[in-house]
């Protein structure tokens, strides 16, 4: 019971420190509507085939720009803040503190899952007023959720196994976008696959979880088809993520 009050007590610190710093809040949430509005205008009269189907591009790029704001919030915020958290301190101080480790780590998970879901309202909302895009309902709500928490959980899973990764605060941005961009250009989710995609690049798709996550999400927003090996696909990188962050988690600075 004290560890679940000390979570909620470090968590509306952690809600504190993120509001306090309003210009990175609002970057956080402008990024994506910022790439959506630029693909809309570049693209957006067009149309994309999913399977039989067709739809418009604007419509694509709703879904496909809320799956790209939940990996920036959980994935890329979590592995820089921890990295820099760690080589500037931060960190060893909490360790020595009578909080319990799982405590705090858990509070800057939550936080990461409430902006990405934040995030994603203002990002379906958006779509809505500007682009008529139609909302999800039902039982299509319900999966939407489902996969809109599992890929925030498993993402800051796998920020948290990168930031160990990571040598020094400097080398943090660079490394993630590293690792992150590529998948995301290799997944879709900035340019739509067609007929003409190479195979690697399918092949590629198929094996990280970016694909499948923004799969799970665009299922809500252009009827096609939910697949729950799509949410499988997630969960299990996420349990692979947590297992390399519980083994190589450190809580001291390399210096």
């Amino acid at each position: 019971m004290r560890t679940v009050s000390l979570t909620v007590s470090q968590l509306r610190f952690t809600n504190k420190a993120f509001w306090r710093n309003p210009t990175q809040a609002f970057f956080i949430f402008a990024f994506p509507l910022i790439f959506l509005v630029i693909f809309t205008a570049l693209l957006g009269n067009n149309t994309v085939s999913i399977g039989a189907r067709s739809f418009k591009e604007s419509t694509y790029y709703v879904a496909a720009m809320a799956a790209f704001g939940v990996v920036t919030a959980c994935f890329n915020n979590m592995a820089i803040a921890t990295a820099f958290l760690r080589e500037t301190g931060v960190l060893k101080r909490v360790d020595g503190t009578p909080m319990p480790p799982l405590s705090y780590l858990a509070a800057r998970i939550l936080h990461s899952l409430a902006v990405a879901v934040v995030l994603v309202a203002v990002t379906v909302v958006f779509g809505r007023a500007a682009y008529s895009v139609a909302l999800p309902g039902g039982t299509t709500l319900v999966e939407f959720v489902v996969m809109l928490v599992v890929g925030a959980a498993t993402f800051c899973a796998l920020g948290l196994a990168l930031s160990s990764a990571i040598p020094n605060a400097d080398a943090a941005a660079p490394m993630v976008n590293a690792v992150i961009l590529p998948l995301l250009f290799l997944s879709g989710t900035f340019i739509p696959f067609g007929n003409a995609t190479p195979s690697w690049i399918l092949w590629v798709a198929r094996v990280f979880p970016v694909r499948h996550f923004a799969v799970g999400l665009q299922a809500g927003f252009l009827g096609t088809p939910f697949d729950w090996v799509d949410v499988a696909v997630v969960a299990a990188w996420g349990a692979f993520g947590l297992a390399l962050a519980v083994r190589f988690f450190s809580w001291e600075p390399r210096r």
